[in-house]
């Protein structure tokens, strides 16, 4: 059986040990945090399926929470909590991303069919995007580990589209080297490094007829793909 996990913003301790305990009781694995700014700080990096979140958080609020992990991530549910009941407090953040807006005093049973529901629908997009990508002018098949732009097709090794699609995941993000390695090798030696190098060469030379696609070095640190 499938343990999602969930990402909780809550700090009014009552009701977060009550919600989180009904959630667990529903098999979730659940990590509440009562602050904003350290929520974000685990988002980046923890890996989660459904996001909940109070609006009026310490530090950083849920709208601003909202916004910056849909920087990272454009397709996670998000859902609110909160005891705002203004119209235009839900059209906020609704269009700041959100999947839903659940007002306190909210049912349990309504917030469980919630998750389910946008559960179901991340797993279908999930489907498709670990299937195909474009990138630039290109269209990037990772089943067949294959790039192509019109007439243009070129076959990568399964390590070259690991990388790239690990990348692409993570656009506009600094990855740490030793994150790299250790994802796509299960190591970070010395020399899985060096062969880290020779596959980023590659990719920089197989990509470098698109201008706007960099894969930048961060010295001391990892790189950076942006697009």
């Amino acid at each position: 059986m499938t343990k999602y996990k969930i990402l909780y913003a809550e700090d009014d301790q009552t009701l977060a040990y009550l919600t989180k305990d009904n959630l667990e009781q529903h098999h979730y694995d659940v990590v509440h945090i009562a602050d904003g700014k350290l929520c974000l700080d685990a988002f980046k990096n923890e890996s989660f399926d459904v996001c909940v979140f109070d609006i009026m958080l310490p530090k950083l609020d849920g709208f601003a929470l909202a916004t910056e992990v849909r920087k990272v991530n454009s397709d996670i549910p998000i859902i609110f909590l909160s005891a705002k009941t203004l119209k235009e407090d839900r059209i906020k953040g609704l269009r700041l991303g959100a999947d839903d807006y659940l007002v306190k005093p909210f049912s349990i049973e309504e917030l469980l069919l919630k998750i389910e529901i946008f559960l179901k629908r991340s797993s279908k997009r999930t489907v498709l995007h670990e299937t195909l990508y474009n990138i630039g002018k290109y269209n990037f098949d990772t089943t067949n580990y294959t790039l192509s732009k019109g007439s243009k097709k070129i076959v990568l090794t399964k390590r070259e589209a690991d990388l790239l699609k690990l990348f692409i995941e993570n656009a506009n993000i600094i990855l740490k080297r030793e994150d790299i390695l250790k994802t796509l090798w299960g190591d970070d030696d010395y020399f899985m490094g060096r062969s880290l190098d020779v596959f980023i060469s590659r990719l920089r030379k197989i990509l470098s007829d698109e201008k706007n696609i960099s894969i930048e070095n961060i010295h001391g640190v990892g790189f950076k793909f942006s697009v």
